[in-house]
């Protein structure tokens, strides 16, 4: 083993204590305050048994009867617990890191520490059940109180003999210290950091902070000035291919497949596949640059929400030669248009068209329908509702918004006839091109939510598009989801409200919701609430370390070694947008590890110290600035500021 090797393990093992903090109490959903608490009882009910000290002497008697009880119940989970964390020390520690059994045993360990909680949690309730409504308040008055007491800062146990002479206080909380002078890291660490408005501006409207570029001392207009500057095609995607030449290019690979002889089919399938994997590399590799270098890191963002919310999936092989130009000409020159134009342009792509199977669809009596009849019946054509139902129940109205089945059967008839050139054995039309085949497309009236829609060809759809864009249902379901997406996972109602009056009143106007998040005081208020996405946390990583371009490192297997694959969500649905979905403990070791590397890649040019102020503008925590000043490397430093909790949430 080399002289680095340790030094490497120990850097793992000392950011494994901060994704441990976060890991058992961020995500279980209690915060840093429910960790500290649960972990203090789990030896002695320090936190907590202080939250009865404004009842009276037999009250407190009782709480701490019952949190005694609850400990003594749980003593099994606590050794598990504890076992848990040695076993995740010894597996760090080892020269052969060991992915899998690291993720099981920090399962292991947050299932026990969870379980410990539920026993705590029972006796509060039991408690709580006893006392009179004006009890109740003086136990959340102590309660407030108490749960600011959490443990001291990760580092060596403090023997009991230093210890007492800490007011004589036996444990390593700051509970006895004088809150008016002493830090209170559990509760400034997690959840009462309040963010400064520079640091929401940066942080969770844009793409994460650079060093090379100040603070703004206007964050609001910083913001919507952005609207200004924003370059729907900026050189990183004007280098990259339109979708006429990459469907052509694809096509005609196709064909060379089809066409060679059998020995040759497997090159040829192979040449396909390689060529196809290249243009998508080479379009995350510029969705990655345009976000490092962009001027408008807010419109950047909202580039990269539309494009989830419209998802498409690279799992099918055309589509993952279409993807990146679909996000580059039916998203990002409409984010700051209107919606119903981005709607039309998104269901009128080809990479859409394909990964939702909408070239299939023929509608029943059409006229390509009645001649297939009659010279193959034993063809089965018609309708596919794979587009029309994406498009009502996750583009549009949102599910349970009132439309039922018929009215996706009749939209799909609609439908019919938009398709893409280049298809079918006469091959019409220029690849990669809209194209509507009146042959295929199913005539008559069509009747959606109780409107008539009796207009013929393309133009009965697209009233259909319209008339969903302007729908209430669909302003609220684009509300609720841009309120998630900035705010927090469960979104505040009144401002989902706001933003859907905004859309209705501008007309379906993107803008203008924009504004009304951006004026919204629910944006700019509180801790970080939203956890960092794998895109979202390297972006901001790779800002954070003030990198210009990808660079030669292709970004598109490393999102997928951290788990969210680019344009490949796995459902028309797209990637969740809550926490729940990204702090699984596999997933945050993913993350370490790449903090390794990443810190590795710069070496010691840069100093944590002075940068984690700069990308936190001013919400750096005093035990992560104590944890990074403790490292014992440059690198170690920089890997532990990378996957702090501040850094990992905005």
């Amino acid at each position: 083993m080399n002289e680095r090797t340790p030094k490497r393990l120990r850097m793992a093992l000392a950011v494994s204590v901060l994704v441990n903090v976060f890991l058992l109490g961020a995500i279980g959903g209690g915060g840093y305050r429910w960790y500290a608490a649960e972990r203090n009882a789990a030896a002695q009910p320090r936190g907590l048994r202080f939250a009865a000290d404004g009842l009276e002497a037999e009250q407190r008697r009782q709480f701490l009867q019952g949190l005694r009880a609850a400990r003594r119940g749980a003593a099994a989970e606590v050794d598990a617990a504890r076992d848990g964390r040695r076993q995740v020390e010894q597996l760090l520690r080892q020269p052969q890191f060991e992915r899998d059994a690291l993720a099981a045993a920090l399962a292991r360990t947050r299932e026990a520490d969870a379980a410990v909680r539920s026993q705590l949690e029972g006796s509060v309730v039991d408690f709580a059940a006893t006392l009179s409504p004006a009890d109740r308040e003086k136990l959340a008055d102590a309660w407030s109180s108490a749960a600011r007491c959490a443990p001291a800062r990760p580092g060596p146990r403090r023997r009991r003999h230093d210890a007492a002479n800490d007011n004589d206080n036996d444990d390593d909380s700051d509970c006895g210290q004088d809150q008016g002078s002493k830090h209170v890291p559990g509760e400034q660490h997690m959840t009462n950091t309040a963010m400064t408005a520079a640091a929401v501006a940066v942080n969770r409207f844009g793409l994460g902070a650079r060093p090379d570029e100040p603070p703004p001392a206007d964050p609001r207009g910083w913001l919507l000035g952005q609207f200004e500057r924003y370059e729907a095609r900026p050189a990183a995607w004007s280098a990259q291919p339109g979708t006429p030449a990459l469907a052509g290019a694809f096509g005609a690979q196709q064909r060379e497949v089809r066409q060679a002889q059998a020995d040759a089919k497997t090159a040829a399938r192979q040449q396909l596949q390689r060529e196809t994997r290249e243009a998508y590399r080479d379009a995350v590799d510029a969705r990655v640059t345009s976000a490092l270098v962009t001027q408008a890191p807010f419109v950047e963002r909202l580039v990269h929400f539309w494009s989830n919310h419209f998802a498409v999936s690279v799992e099918k092989p055309a589509v993952a030669a279409l993807a990146g130009a679909f996000e580059a000409e039916a998203i990002r020159p409409h984010v700051l248009g209107r919606f119903e134009d981005m709607l039309v342009a998104v269901e009128r792509h080809p990479a859409m068209q394909v990964f939702l199977d909408q070239v299939r669809s023929i509608g029943p009596d059409s006229m390509a329908a009645r001649v297939a009849a009659q010279r193959a019946p034993e063809r089965q054509l018609g309708l596919n509702e794979n587009l029309a139902r994406e498009i009502m129940e996750l583009h549009t109205l949102g599910v349970r918004s009132g439309y039922q089945q018929a009215d996706v059967t009749e939209f799909a008839r609609a439908l019919t006839g938009w398709s893409i050139g280049g298809l079918g054995a006469r091959e019409d039309g220029e690849p990669g091109r809209f194209q509507f085949r009146t042959r295929v497309h199913e005539p008559g009236t069509r009747t959606i939510l109780g409107r008539s829609y009796p207009q013929q060809g393309e133009a009965q759809a697209l009233a259909v598009l319209h008339d969903l864009a302007q729908s209430e249902a669909t302003a609220n379901h684009l509300a609720t989801k841009l309120a998630r997406h900035f705010v927090a996972d469960t979104p505040p109602p009144a401002l989902v409200a706001r933003l859907s009056e905004a859309y209705l009143r501008g007309g379906g106007a993107l803008p203008e919701m924009y504004r009304a998040l951006v004026q919204s005081p629910e944006a700019w208020a509180g801790a970080p609430a939203k956890f960092k996405t794998p895109w979202e946390w390297t972006l901001s990583a790779l800002r954070g370390l003030g990198l210009h371009e990808a660079g030669a490192q292709h970004f598109a297997p490393v999102l997928t070694q951290l788990g969210q694959p680019v344009w490949r969500p796995g459902s028309p649905a797209g990637y969740d947008d809550i926490a729940a979905s990204w702090a699984a403990p596999d997933a945050l070791v993913r993350r370490v590890e790449l903090a390794q590397r990443l810190a590795a890649r710069v070496g010691d040019r840069i100093d944590a110290r002075e940068l984690g102020p700069k990308l936190l503008a001013g919400t750096l925590s005093a035990p992560t600035a104590a944890a990074i000043a403790r490292a014992e490397s440059a690198q170690t430093a920089l890997a532990l500021l990378l996957v702090s909790p501040d850094f990992q949430r905005r």
